[in-house]
């Protein structure tokens, strides 16, 4: 027996080991065997600003190279464009072998083989969909397509659509109970969470969300509790996963409160949650809901999800373009990994490569791997303080999109992200972008154009800096936020 092939039948069983089962942790159940940690893993996260999704090996914590599903802007303008826009959301199926990725702004759903990272399939759906994830006996993919107001009921076999179930407008996320019975959807834009039992596609309850802006759901590897993030309010609420469905705890987690996933260790199963207005992941006990822990991981913590034996978390940075590894034994970030622009959903996948040196498909990251980050804060901002609004500058080529994750204002007030002629924001202004803020005071801003080289020009003419003002762009106000130094 030579050593390619003992290596080949090596990575054969630990490939059927894992696809067995899910492991005891999110979204298996807790009764399936935990996977430690090996080279057979991947870590991928769907990246909306570069259309990649990244693939990382977990045990050196290192990027492998990307899945490039389309084109930065302004190629993806293009009417003749064929690639995918805005990659955000992802599941992967019970076997390890397929990762979905949901495309928002080309209303797609990409399938890739995990062991090649070939596409296999793009299916179209409808208008902006938002998250996707197959049922625990791996028939079928859900996906939520938000900008409708239904689920898209996808054959993982044929690929083909073959139902939808009627929710309110705007789903933002499913998942399901470990033991497949229920399908939980929240709303991104109805103050409603449906339970669909899953064997007949039909509503047989509902919970009421605190706000209608729900974008991650999870549930907890015993089968006992639901929770879904709240990102308008800063809220994460809890419900039964069992009838009769009842709320169960509220929890004030802060600005920007992204996505929600649990880690089951010997100490017990814990919640991490990611805030993005305070760039932290907050950690909460499942039993008694107690915050055991705030771990700083970098700008806009967005997606979040747990190794195979729940010695680690992952979490994607938004506004840093990496990934944070953190060690669940003492809740510390052990390793940042240069990843895509704008990481969104990730998944963590036991024994997804069965040959775990192939490197076929992969690119570097290339363009996807340029960013610029500033940072804005109130002129009288005491020194040593955190600024509150994190800014990036995703490079997409001779233009850069541009992300800032804004806290620190007024509820439910009007603002303007604008272009001033002076530090302190006086002299003449000019708008890029006008928002509202969200109930928690914050807001994702965003706005496009050759902004880099203007406000990190050289030249004193041509020199400009980031500002928030009050107002609207026809009216501007008082001056509220400059840029750093």
């Amino acid at each position: 027996m030579n050593r390619q092939f003992l290596k080949t039948l090596l990575a054969t069983s630990v490939v059927v080991m894992s696809s067995s089962a899910f492991a005891g942790q999110a979204p298996g159940a807790a009764s399936a065997p935990d996977i430690p940690i090996s080279h057979h893993d991947r870590v991928y996260a769907a990246e909306q600003f570069s259309n990649t999704v990244s693939v990382t090996d977990p045990v050196d914590n290192k990027l492998l190279g990307v899945i490039r599903l389309g084109d930065p802007q302004p190629g993806n303008f293009s009417p003749l464009y064929k690639g995918q826009v805005l990659v955000h959301g992802m599941g992967y199926s019970p076997d390890h072998r397929t990762i979905a990725i949901v495309s928002i702004g080309s209303n797609s759903v990409t399938f890739i083989d995990t062991a090649t990272n070939a596409v296999k399939h793009t299916t179209y759906v409808g208008r902006s969909p938002h998250e996707a994830f197959f049922t625990p006996d791996g028939k079928e993919l859900w996906v939520t397509v938000r900008g409708e107001n239904y689920i898209s009921v996808i054959d993982a076999q044929s690929f083909k659509e073959t139902m939808r179930i009627e929710v309110p407008a705007g789903p933002g996320m499913q998942i399901f109970s470990p033991d497949g019975k229920y399908g939980y959807i929240c709303s991104s834009f109805n103050p409603e969470t449906d339970v669909v039992d899953v064997a007949d596609h039909r509503i047989v309850a509902k919970v009421k969300q605190e706000s209608p802006f729900c974008p991650n759901i999870a549930a907890t590897p015993d089968g006992e509790q639901v929770w879904f993030t709240l990102k308008d309010v800063g809220r994460t609420q809890v419900f039964n996963a069992k009838p009769p469905f009842t709320l169960i705890k509220t929890i004030d987690t802060g600005p920007i409160t992204n996505h929600v996933n649990f880690a089951v260790t010997a100490k017990g199963t814990f919640a991490y949650i990611t805030i993005g207005g305070t760039s932290e992941v907050k950690v909460y006990r499942t039993d008694d809901f107690s915050e055991v822990a705030t771990i700083p991981v970098g700008n806009l913590p967005h997606g979040v999800w747990p190794s195979g034996d729940g010695t680690r978390i992952y979490v994607g940075l938004e506004n840093a373009d990496a990934l944070a590894a953190i060690d669940t034994a003492t809740n510390k970030v052990i390793a940042n990994i240069p990843i895509g622009q704008a990481p969104q959903a990730i998944a963590y996948v036991p024994g997804a490569a069965p040959n775990p040196d192939d490197r076929a498909n992969l690119q570097s990251l290339g363009v996807a791997g340029q960013v610029a980050h500033l940072a804005l804060a109130p002129k009288n901002q005491a020194k040593g303080e955190k600024p509150p609004t994190s800014v990036s500058l995703f490079d997409q080529g001779l233009i850069q999109v541009l992300q800032a994750s804004v806290t620190g204002l007024e509820p439910k007030q009007r603002y303007v992200l604008a272009l001033a002629d002076h530090a302190d924001g006086h002299g003449a202004v000019e708008p890029l972008a006008a928002f509202m803020t969200n109930p928690a005071g914050s807001a994702i801003v965003e706005a496009t154009g050759p902004i880099r080289q203007i406000v990190q020009g050289s030249g004193k003419a041509e020199r400009r800096y980031l500002v928030v003002t009050a107002g609207e762009p026809s009216k501007l106000g008082a001056v509220m936020q400059v840029q750093t130094p």
